[in-house]
């Protein structure tokens, strides 16, 4: 069974203690500007992958900002934001197809990611390629067995600053 969060679901409330919270606004606060604010960032998980909440309370005085901040927190627990929230992020992400990603080893050059070639994505008359990387040089060597002279085997195959192989 999926959970489509968008549905008209009850079981987040049902289970849900009842609690009274205070959710209103006077009239004379909403309609003055209220020098006090306090923002919330409720991270799901460490990554940024994680779903984020990130209410906003507002009051005329530090004291009455502090306790609407409390408030919201209890009423968003009370009805179910907390959970409703993480499960629409894990339906949306159920949804998602990740494109694929490019093959090879990443490396920063020219002041973007490039991918390089990795052994087995070059083959020449012999067979697979052998991928060396030297740190400051890499190259695809030719597949023939050990044993074949150099003579016959293929020349190898340089990486270049932008990531691609040739033979020189």
């Amino acid at each position: 069974m999926t959970f489509d969060p968008f549905a008209n679901n009850q079981t987040a409330t049902e289970s849900a203690p009842a609690r009274t919270v205070n959710t209103t606004v006077p009239a004379a606060v909403a309609s003055a500007p209220n020098p006090f604010k306090i923002g919330f960032t409720l991270k799901a998980a460490d990554q940024m992958s994680g779903e984020w909440l990130t209410p906003a309370v507002y009051g005329q005085t530090a004291q009455e900002t502090a306790e609407r901040g409390r408030d919201l927190i209890h009423a968003m627990q009370e009805v179910g934001l907390i959970d409703l929230t993480a499960k629409a992020a894990s339906y949306v992400r159920s949804q998602h197809i990740a494109p694929e990603k490019p093959k090879g080893k990443p490396s920063f050059q020219g002041g973007k990611v490039q991918h390089q070639a990795q052994e087995g994505e070059f083959t020449c008359e012999h067979g697979k390629r052998n991928f060396k990387d030297g740190g400051s040089w890499a190259a695809q060597f030719c597949g023939a067995p050990q044993g074949v002279p150099k003579s016959e085997q293929c020349p190898p195959l340089w990486r270049q600053k932008d990531g691609s192989f040739k033979a020189k």
